[in-house]
C-alpha cells in the first residue's frame, strides 16, 4: 500500500505518538480513504513509514482494535472493521468529554434542549431537593468523531448551574470551574431497545438495543450534584468493570 497516507508527515500535536498515529488512522476511516474490510500495512512498515518503533504502532493499532475500527486476525494481518466502539472502564468518575479525549478521540454534542425549570417529583427526590426548587436540564446527544453515540439527560440544580446555556462542552469542566466538582457517583446499567425516537436521533434501526446508565453524582461534603440518565448505542460502548477477590480469614 504505497499511499501518501501513511507518511510521517501526517503526524503532528503534543500527544504521544501512539496517539497521534491512531487519531490519523482514525480520520483516514472516518473520511471513507480507509474501507471496511482493507488491510492495513504490517507493523513494520507502518513504522518505517511513520519513523516511530513498533511499540509505538503497535500500541496505536491496539487502542483501535478495543474501540472496534479496527480487527487483528491471526497469521492474516490488521483489517478495518466497523465504527466507533468504545470500551468504558468503570474505575474512575470522568465526564464524556474528558474521557474521549484520553482516548485520543474527539467529542462533541449537539443540544436537543436546555432550560430552567421546576423539579419534578422524582429529580426532587433523586438531588434531594426542596418542593418547587429550580434546576437546570440538558438534554443533547454525545458524538465521537461525528457519530452519534449516546443520548443524555442531566439534571442539576440551579444553585450548582445557575445557566444551562453556559455549558458549551464539558459540564464537568464547567461544574468545576463554578466550584460543584463531582466527587463520587453511583451507576445503575441496565439493558434496553432504543424507541423510534431515540433510534432516530442516533441514526440506527428502531429497536436496537443499548445500554442505558443512571447517574446520581455527589459533592465532597456529600450533597446530590447531578442526576444523568443516558443511553448508549450497543454496538459502540462496552463496559468493563474490574473486580478484585476479597480474601477474609
Amino acid at each position: 500500500m504505497n499511499s501518501p497516507m501513511f507518511h510521517r508527515e501526517a503526524l503532528a500535536g503534543d500527544a504521544p505518538l501512539y496517539l497521534q498515529l491512531a487519531r490519523h488512522v482514525r480520520k483516514l476511516i472516518a473520511d471513507g480513504q480507509l474501507q471496511v474490510e482493507q488491510a492495513l500495512p504490517a507493523e513494520r512498515e507502518l513504522a518505517d513509514r511513520f519513523g516511530v518503533s513498533r511499540v509505538t504502532v503497535r500500541k496505536a493499532l491496539q487502542e483501535l482494535v478495543d474501540e472496534g475500527l479496527l480487527q487483528q486476525r491471526a497469521r492474516a494481518g490488521t483489517y478495518v472493521s466497523r465504527g466507533v466502539h468504545v470500551v468504558q472502564a468503570l474505575s474512575a468518575l470522568t465526564g464524556f468529554t474528558e474521557d474521549m479525549r484520553s482516548r485520543g478521540l474527539e467529542p462533541s454534542s449537539q443540544f436537543l434542549h436546555r432550560g430552567v425549570a421546576t423539579a419534578s417529583p422524582e429529580e426532587t427526590m433523586a438531588l434531594g431537593l426542596q418542593p418547587g426548587e429550580m434546576v437546570s436540564r440538558l438534554h443533547r446527544v454525545r458524538l465521537i468523531d461525528g457519530t452519534p453515540i449516546a443520548i443524555e439527560h442531566a439534571t442539576i440544580a440551579t444553585r450548582f448551574l445557575p445557566d444551562p446555556d453556559a455549558v458549551r462542552g464539558s459540564l464537568y469542566e464547567k461544574l468545576r470551574a463554578l466550584g460543584n466538582a463531582p466527587h463520587r457517583a453511583l451507576q445503575r446499567l441496565s439493558a434496553i431497545v432504543l424507541d423510534a425516537e431515540q433510534s432516530k436521533i442516533l441514526d440506527v434501526p428502531a429497536g436496537t438495543p443499548a445500554l442505558s446508565i443512571e447517574r446520581r453524582s455527589f459533592l465532597k461534603d456529600g450533597r446530590p450534584l447531578e442526576l444523568m440518565r443516558s443511553q448508549y448505542r450497543g454496538d459502540a460502548y462496552d463496559v468493563i468493570v474490574e473486580l478484585n477477590l476479597n480474601e477474609t480469614k
